[in-house]
């Protein structure tokens, strides 16, 4: 069996080859929580204050920066400062889809200055192996340790392409660079389905859509819960407005912690039982 996803985040981090997937799997085991919060806010002040009350709760702050309207040297300093105080990383969720020179562009230039804050960012394999490639070599050569990759491998809109020959061909790419690519956004675990899986190979699984009251909404997205998305091989469940949008978000994101948490455990337990 390729898949590590019976191990505990403990046991896998002591053996995990890349620095930032042990950073990740030790900030898990030590706050007890699997959530990785989709902070969809659209000022600086919003943002930070979701990121600050709830951090506590979460392993990763996934954003959409190019959505906040005040983006500015504020808002990198404040997130950097918070994911180090509530001991949390940062996932920029760019979906990068362009040709080599270009991302390397976007993700070392421009703006937003993606490379200097954010420890992880995502793309597509769409344009072909050269966008996985390209900022392989943006992070390997960029002077700043702890920086990844996840594939977009699946998504949960109703309708997506991203399935069979793109989501088979997503873990062959990921599995040449394994400096940068940490694992996929998918909605289960991947690679132990692949005939060319190694033994111990261990691609870290985040998974989208996760809501505990809602099967999706008016724009095509399809949710799971946090149970049915571990038993899947989930390692890490990205929820939004299931929190951010709730009535108490401090109250929802526990509750998602508490059920992400159960699951994981449940899901450990069964395979050493």
């Amino acid at each position: 069996m390729a898949s590590q996803s019976h191990l505990s985040y403990s046991q896998r981090a002591q053996k995990h080859p890349h620095p930032l997937v042990r950073r990740l799997f030790e900030i898990a085991e030590r706050k007890k929580t699997n959530v990785v919060l989709s902070a969809d806010l659209t000022t600086t002040r919003d943002l930070l204050a979701i990121a600050d009350s709830l951090g506590p709760h979460i392993a990763v702050l996934k954003t959409h920066i190019d959505i906040v309207s005040d983006f500015g040297p504020a808002t990198v300093e404040g997130l950097a400062q918070l994911a180090q105080r509530h001991d949390f990383l940062l996932f920029e969720d760019r979906k990068f889809v362009d040709i080599g020179n270009t991302v390397q562009k976007q993700y070392r230039g421009g703006a937003l200055r993606i490379h200097e804050w954010a420890h992880i960012v995502n793309a597509t394999i769409l344009p072909g192996e050269g966008i996985i490639q390209a900022l392989d070599q943006s992070i390997r050569d960029g002077g700043i340790s702890e920086r990844g990759i996840l594939i977009l491998a699946e998504m949960t809109s109703k309708g997506s392409l991203a399935v069979g020959e793109y989501t088979r061909i997503s873990v062959e790419i990921a599995r040449k660079y394994p400096q940068s690519v940490l694992g996929f956004v998918s909605t289960t675990e991947l690679s132990s389905h692949s005939p060319s899986a190694t033994r111990d190979e261990d691609f870290v699984v985040f998974t989208t859509g996760v809501n505990m009251s809602s099967k999706g909404d008016a724009l095509g997205q399809q949710y799971q819960t946090p149970t049915t998305a571990m038993a899947g091989g989930s390692d890490f469940l990205i929820a939004g407005r299931g929190i951010y949008a709730a009535a108490d978000p401090v109250s929802a994101v526990q509750e998602y912690q508490k059920a992400g948490w159960e699951a994981y455990e449940r899901r450990v337990g069964s395979a050493s039982g």
